[in-house]
């Protein structure tokens, strides 16, 4: 993070419990804003986050730094989200089922910080390499554990549960995260056709 006040360095010191208190009000108000009106000015940013403009400038020298500093923050909580699952550890349908809902809390929250990150930023790329890492991880152990046919492509399995994730942080009719992951998970362990399989005809 760049502060205008102290000019740039390649590691910047750490805040005081204060001003990391500030830095979080921003980077959550300018979610809440710019999720809302993605033209929102710095000014309406630190309306929102209850201080002053010049405060937001001197810790974001630019617009452009303040959604850098929001990818980051979003990046480590998505992160976080799927490493405090413990998916090398816990029981995989548990796993399945703790990393889908931690993870669909992090897109819920953070959604406008998520879709604006740049792929070819090294902590994003470092991230979602250890994240497929452990997402295949985990799905050779549900395969293991039964709760994948013995024959499934574990590659088109994480690609349609990806895609299962990024439709259920879309919905917007405020439903809890714990109940779109266990649909996810339902859906992705069983689908829609019946538990028996198709009716002969």
């Amino acid at each position: 993070m760049t502060s205008k006040a102290g000019g740039t360095s390649d590691r910047p010191r750490p805040l005081r419990a204060d001003a990391e208190r500030t830095v979080r009000a921003i980077l959550e108000a300018a979610e809440r804003v710019l999720s809302a009106n993605p033209a929102a000015t710095m000014e309406q940013i630190a309306e929102a986050a209850g201080v002053a403009r010049t405060t937001v400038h001197r810790r974001f020298a630019t617009r452009e730094a303040l959604i850098v500093a929001m990818t980051g923050w979003a990046t480590r909580q998505f992160h976080d989200a799927v490493t405090a699952a413990r998916p090398d550890n816990t029981p995989p349908a548990v796993a399945l089922y703790q990393v889908t809902a931690n993870v669909l809390r992090v897109k819920i929250a953070w959604g406008f910080a998520m879709n604006a990150l740049r792929t070819d930023d090294p902590e994003v790329a470092h991230v979602h390499t250890d994240v497929l890492d452990r997402c295949d991880r985990l799905f050779r152990r549900a395969r293991e554990d039964g709760l994948l046919r013995p024959d499934v492509d574990l590659d088109w399995t994480r690609r349609v549960y990806y895609a299962l994730i990024h439709e259920a942080a879309q919905d917007d009719r405020g439903q809890d995260a714990d109940v779109l992951a266990t649909r996810i998970v339902d859906t992705l362990l069983h689908g829609f056709g019946p538990s028996d399989g198709p009716s002969a005809r």
